[in-house]
C-alpha cells in the first residue's frame, strides 16, 4: 500500500523508533512523529506487510489477529468489538513495556486507535499496573486538553489498574477476564477471544509494544518499517537484558530485529554480560530456553534461535555468568514459577510443585535416585496439558537447563558443585538467587 497522506515530520532514522521522542509528553511526541494520519481500510494489510508480530511472548502476527476480529464483526459478532492493550507485563524478567509506557505513552495510545479503527471498535482499555496507569491517564488527559487544539481520539480509551500483575495475569484470556470484571485467571477456551471474549464481544488483546509498532506503520508504511531488521524480524524491537540473579537491574534497549545475542549483551554494559564471563543466557523469559555462550553469535529472531530450540518470546535475555551455579538458579526459577501459577489445573497444582521440588533436591546435592530423569518425566506430563501455556514454559526451561548444564547436573548428582560451594545461586533451592514475580 502506498501511503495516502503526506508526512508532517520526517520519519525516525536508525533503530531508535519506539523510543525516538525526547520525552513522554504530547508535544515531544508530535514533534517527533507528527499527528496520527487517517487510518484507511488497507491498514491491516499494511501491518501484515510490515511483519508486526506479538511482542508479549507468543509472536503471533498482529494482522491475523486484527483480521480475525474484523471478520467476526462483519459476520455479526455479539456487540461491538473491544481492544485491550496488554501492559500487565507479568513476565518477571521483562521491563520493556514499563519503559515504553513511561517514555512513549502516546505512541501506545495511537496504536490503540489504529487497532480500534481497523476492527470497528469504539472502546478500548489499557490494562497495566497502578503505577503505570497513572502515567497513561496523564497522557490521555493531554490528548483531551482543548487548549492544545488536538481534539479527542475517535475511540473511548479507559485505563484499568490491575490489582495484581503476576506471571499469569498477562495471559490474554486472564487479562480479558479481569477487564470484564472476572477473576483474571487463564481460561482453557474453546471459543476464540476474537469471536467472543468474557464480555461476550469480539475481543482483541495485544501487547502495548505491538500496538506502538502499528502506530509507526500507520504513519510511515511497511517499507519503512522493514528498512531495518532481518527477514524474520523486520523493524525494531525492545529487549530487556539482565543478570538472571538480579532482574531488578535490567536494561531495556531498542534494537534492530535479528541483532546478534552477543551484541545485545554488550550494549547492556552489565557486568554479567562480559563475554569473558558469560556462561549461558535464558532467552524469551523465565519460561524460556537456556542457550550456552556458544550461541552468542546467533541472531535474536525466530530463524537465528531455532537451531538452539529457542525463540525471542517477550524479548528477554537473562545472563548467567561463570560465578553463578546454574542448577541453583534453575531451582530458584522453578520454585518461583510454581508459586506463580493460577492453581486452576492439574499440571499447575501438582506438576509444577513436583518439578520445583525435584530440581531443589538436585541443587542441594541430595542423592535420591535419577533426579534428572524424574524432572524430564514430570515435565513431559505437564507439557501441553495446562489451562494455559504456563506449565509448558516451566517444562521448557528446566529441560533446556538439563541439556545446557549437563556437566553441572552430573556434579550435583554426585553431591558437588562445579562452580563452588560459595557460588551465587548454589544451595538448597537457589533461594534468593532470583527475584520472585512482581
Amino acid at each position: 500500500m502506498t501511503l495516502a497522506h503526506p508526512l508532517t515530520v520526517p520519519p525516525p532514522t536508525g533503530t531508535q523508533r519506539l523510543l525516538a521522542a525526547p520525552g513522554p509528553g504530547l508535544d515531544a511526541h508530535l514533534r517527533t512523529h507528527g499527528p496520527l494520519p487517517h487510518v484507511g481500510p488497507g491498514i491491516i494489510d499494511e501491518i501484515g506487510l510490515a511483519g508486526v508480530d506479538g511482542r508479549g511472548g507468543a509472536g503471533f502476527p498482529l494482522a491475523r489477529k486484527l483480521d480475525a476480529v474484523a471478520g467476526r464483526t462483519r459476520r455479526g459478532g455479539r456487540g461491538a468489538p473491544i481492544v485491550i492493550a496488554n501492559g500487565a507485563e507479568g513476565e518477571p524478567a521483562s521491563r520493556k513495556d514499563a519503559v515504553l509506557l513511561e517514555r512513549a505513552p502516546h505512541l501506545v495510545l495511537d496504536g490503540i486507535v489504529v487497532a480500534a479503527l481497523a476492527i470497528g471498535a469504539t472502546e478500548a482499555v489499557v490494562a497495566t499496573s497502578a503505577r503505570l496507569a497513572d502515567r497513561v491517564r496523564q497522557a490521555l488527559a493531554e490528548r483531551t486538553d482543548g487548549r492544545r487544539g488536538t481534539g479527542t481520539d475517535p475511540v473511548a480509551i479507559e485505563v484499568r489498574a490491575l490489582p495484581h500483575t503476576t506471571f499469569v495475569a498477562g495471559q490474554a484470556t486472564a487479562l480479558a477476564s479481569a477487564v470484564a470484571g472476572g477473576r483474571g485467571l487463564p481460561e482453557d477456551r474453546v471459543v476464540r477471544l476474537a469471536d467472543r471474549g468474557p464480555s461476550g464481544r469480539p475481543t482483541l488483546v495485544s501487547n502495548v509494544e505491538t500496538l506502538a509498532q502499528a502506530a509507526l506503520v500507520a504513519r510511515y508504511g511497511a517499507a519503512w518499517a522493514r528498512s531495518v531488521g532481518s527477514a524474520s524480524a523486520p523493524g525494531t524491537r525492545l529487549v530487556t537484558v539482565s543478570d538472571v540473579t538480579d532482574p531488578g537491574g535490567a536494561v531495556v534497549l531498542e534494537t534492530a530485529g535479528g541483532a546478534p545475542l552477543g551484541q545485545l549483551l554488550g550494549a547492556s554494559r552489565l557486568p554479567a554480560a562480559d563475554p569473558r564471563r558469560t556462561r549461558a543466557v535464558l532467552l524469551g523469559g523465565w519460561g524460556g530456553t537456556w542457550v550456552p555462550a556458544a550461541a552468542l553469535d546467533a541472531a535474536f529472531d525466530v530463524d537465528g534461535l531455532a537451531p538452539w530450540g529457542a525463540a525471542p518470546g517477550a524479548g528477554v535475555l537473562a545472563v548467567l555468568d561463570d560465578r553463578t551455579c546454574p542448577v541453583g538458579v534453575t531451582a530458584g526459577l522453578a520454585a518461583a514459577l510454581a508459586g506463580a501459577s493460577a492453581g486452576r489445573c492439574g499440571p499447575c497444582v501438582n506438576g509444577l510443585p513436583r518439578i520445583a521440588d525435584v530440581v531443589a533436591d538436585l541443587a542441594s546435592g541430595r542423592r535420591a535416585g535419577d533426579l534428572a530423569g524424574e524432572v524430564r518425566r514430570v515435565a513431559a506430563l505437564v507439557d501441553g496439558r495446562g489451562a494455559c501455556h504456563h506449565p509448558d514454559g516451566v517444562a521448557r526451561m528446566v529441560r533446556s537447563a538439563l541439556d545446557v548444564f549437563h556437566d553441572d547436573v552430573q556434579a550435583h548428582l554426585r553431591g558437588a558443585c562445579l562452580v563452588g560451594p560459595g557460588a551465587a545461586g548454589s544451595g538448597s533451592a537457589g533461594s534468593g538467587s532470583v527475584g520472585g514475580p512482581r
